[in-house]
């Protein structure tokens, strides 16, 4: 308990860079989103009606008493600096009431579901907030954290996708075209007040942050040649596991233990000379799901999957990495795969839920992660970005999100 509130605490400290964060070994499969999509990111509008839901089970297969709040957040998620009080309407915590043990799984475990926010426990100001669940109403036993969102729509976005003007990127890259009217909002100085943060395929680690640059009226524009271009990569990778008795096309073997499964994915080749194929992915979101069962929240297995990457070790000073919503897009040392010389191949083993998942895999060189070694980049590839857009008064104490837009590589480019 003490290393997790000091994990907890130092996180505080370092302005939640890493928001999304589980300090409880037990906890598994958390999921926050929009209510009935588990494809929506976890936004809501202020003062409306529109709810998010959380998922999340405990392996310890014994009934806790978890409790939420909320911290408002800057831009950047360091901490606003406000009371409690100030943007929360009613109690400041909440408990999760309602739970549910495992059924016709050999998985053991406890899942629990809630609706927030509820109408006793409400942010009351827009902008980013980090969702806090912790254990028996003592916000110093953390369980887990993650990130939301709550929009105050004041601004409208206009945005598309093109091909970037630099030869060296015109056939491998993505350009945002960007520009923002800001009705009859009086912003003093677009290039203090407003900042916009554009996020590919829910990668939080390849965020990119602008600023204003022209403005005409009520219309401010970007300087999008320079700040926001991104790789275009390849579509996704996926890995059908909805079910653990019948082996999919991405499955190996699938074995039963005395507590769930053990999944053997067939390995992965390197795809950067690979012509580009388009085929429908989520761009690195995964579904919890069944093939089998009719709740896949409490009537689903657990297996310990394996993920191997054949191809020759790298150098030294870069690992190898599978990144996306279910391993974590960040490089850490738990999405790492090791390097084994006697097959010649990276592997490693993340616990997983039945479901559908999209991943890939990237080359972190202790700065950046690199996909293109791995995965290779394509101007034609289909990818999701989202804009967000945050402005601050100059008597303000905290960044408002005054507007969010998501658009498609393939249905907004020219």
């Amino acid at each position: 308990m003490m290393r997790c509130l000091l994990l907890f605490l130092l996180l505080t400290k370092a302005g939640f860079a890493q928001p999304d964060q589980v300090f409880k070994s037990s906890i598994r499969s958390v999921r926050l989103f929009q209510q009935n999509n588990q494809g929506g990111l976890p936004i809501i509008s202020l003062n409306s009606v529109e709810q998010l839901e959380l998922h999340f089970d405990d392996m310890d297969a014994q009934v806790r008493n978890y409790a939420y709040t909320f911290q408002l957040c800057n831009a950047d998620w360091s901490p606003a600096m406000l009371s409690t009080f100030d943007y929360i309407s009613g109690f400041t915590q909440q408990r999760i009431l309602q739970f549910r043990p495992s059924s016709i799984a050999v998985s053991k475990y406890v899942h629990y579901q809630t609706m927030l926010p509820e109408r006793n426990c409400m942010p009351n100001k827009s902008g980013n907030y980090l969702l806090k669940v912790f254990m028996d109403g003592d916000p110093n036993k953390p369980a887990f954290t993650c990130r939301m969102m709550v929009v105050d729509s004041r601004i409208s976005i206009a945005a598309q996708v093109l091909q970037p003007f630099q030869p060296e990127v015109f056939r491998t890259h993505q350009r945002i075209q960007l520009a923002l009217n800001t009705g009859n909002m009086n912003i003093m100085s677009p290039q203090q007040q407003l900042s916009v943060y554009v996020l590919q395929n829910r990668n939080w680690s390849n965020m990119r942050v602008v600023k204003p640059l022209f403005q005409r009226g009520n219309v401010l524009e970007f300087n999008t040649e320079q700040d926001l271009v991104f790789p275009g990569m390849k579509e996704y990778r996926w890995a059908d596991l909805r079910s653990y008795r019948f082996v999919s096309d991405r499955m190996e073997s699938a074995k039963r233990t005395a507590d769930g499964f053990d999944v053997v994915l067939k390995p992965d080749l390197p795809r950067p000379a690979l012509r580009y194929a388009f085929y429908a992915d989520r761009n690195g979101w995964s579904d919890i799901a069944s093939s089998e069962s009719l709740n896949p929240w409490w009537q689903t297995d657990y297996a310990q999957v394996e993920f191997r990457y054949a191809a020759e070790q790298l150098t030294k000073g870069r690992t190898l990495h599978i990144l996306s919503d279910f391993s974590g897009t960040t490089p850490t040392p738990a999405n790492r795969l090791m390097y084994d010389s006697a097959s010649g191949m990276y592997a490693t083993k993340l616990p997983l839920k039945q479901g559908y998942y999209w991943y890939q895999y990237g080359v972190y060189d202790g700065k950046q992660v690199d996909f293109t070694p791995s995965e290779g980049n394509f101007w034609e590839t289909e990818n999701d970005y989202t804009i967000f857009v945050y402005f601050r008064s100059f008597t303000g104490r905290h960044d408002e999100l005054l507007a969010v837009q998501s658009i498609n590589s393939r249905f907004g480019r020219r």
